[in-house]
């Protein structure tokens, strides 16, 4: 008697489930923070340069979203990219174990080729400290935007060969080499040498200069 393996629509039916409740979680954060902030529809899309219609669908939970978009977003409200996931399915616990594949992907571009953004770690402190990605790049047509943030990005490379921009230097990244930046420089992968590629990105953000006890 042959057995048939029904695991991988099972594992689809779970992976949709889950973009579906991440979908509706970030649209309800974004809508409260915008509330919070006294901002209105308008506001925020325009700030965040997308439209007032795709902002709405987004706060019901209706569109998935970009990793840049939610960048956008996040500046326009002004928090941190980590605070938008803040609360979401986080254990009871100081200790964040993440198994191989099970990152929160945090970008998803209707295909299966493109890109990919794994957030490894949430954190859940009142102020974020540093933002891990494991970022794969599979389409040798895709452009990337430059980015800029706050803090220090640190990239070490996994797999494949890019050649990564900072600022008017261009670096060509092989596994296990290493790029440090500051996040305010403009910075992205530029072009796609080897695929597939994955690298480490980890962004760490600068503490605030501390405050003077007073007497």
């Amino acid at each position: 008697m042959s057995s048939t393996n029904n695991s991988a629509p099972i594992a689809n039916t779970q992976q949709e489930t889950q973009g579906k409740a991440l979908d509706r979680f970030l649209g309800n954060t974004i809508h409260q923070l915008r509330i919070q902030h006294g901002l209105t529809l308008a506001e925020v899309s325009k700030r965040a340069g997308i439209s007032r219609g795709m902002l709405s669908k987004i706060e019901n939970g209706l569109s998935s979203t970009s990793l840049e978009t939610l960048e956008q977003l996040a500046n326009a409200l002004g928090v941190t990219l980590s605070r938008l996931f803040q609360g979401y399915n986080l254990p009871n616990s100081t200790v964040q174990f993440v198994k191989k594949g099970q990152g929160m992907e945090v970008v998803r571009r209707g295909t299966r080729s493109g890109h990919t953004y794994h957030l490894l770690a949430y954190d859940q402190g009142p102020q974020k400290l540093f933002e891990p990605f494991l970022i794969s790049l599979e389409d040798p047509s895709e452009e990337f935007p430059s980015f800029e943030h706050p803090g220090t990005e640190f990239i070490y490379m996994l797999e494949g060969e890019v050649e990564y921009r900072v600022g008017d230097e261009l670096f060509v990244l092989q596994p296990g080499d290493s790029l440090t930046f500051r996040g305010e420089i403009p910075h992205r992968p530029e072009k796609h040498n080897i695929l597939p590629i994955r690298f480490l990105a980890t962004i760490h953000y600068d503490m605030p200069a501390s405050q003077p006890d007073s007497e």
